[in-house]
């Protein structure tokens, strides 16, 4: 079985294993396999513009969620998201890819 561990300050915090460990894990603890639901994005962005980073927290809001909530939802530290918001750090293709999904804004990770 292939994990990688993600640490934060030294302690372990996150384990990553490929889908079919996890889902042989679960069998074997006798659970019933849950496959999660992922939010369709819509084919074109509002009025055919696709927002920057610089507008990410004015994307947040408009959808109701808090800091904590949506770096929760995309994997990472509310601390680390709000140094993207705040344009302290620029977020890799994934978190890019993952804020769009969550955001439900097309073709954003792209332009980023």
């Amino acid at each position: 079985m292939k994990v990688q561990v993600i640490k934060r300050d030294g302690e372990p915090e996150y384990a990553v294993l490929p889908w079919a460990d996890y889902l042989a894990l679960l069998q074997a603890s006798g659970h019933a396999a849950q496959v999660p639901q992922v939010p369709q994005v819509p084919q074109a962005a509002v009025g055919g513009v696709k927002p920057a980073l610089n507008e990410l927290t004015r994307l947040r809001e408009e959808k109701g969620l808090s800091l904590q909530e949506l770096a929760r939802t995309v994997g990472i530290s509310p601390h680390y998201l709000g140094m993207i918001e705040s344009a302290e750090r620029q977020p890799d293709a994934a978190i890019k890819r993952a804020l769009a999904w969550t955001l439900g804004v097309a073709g954003w990770e792209e332009k980023l």
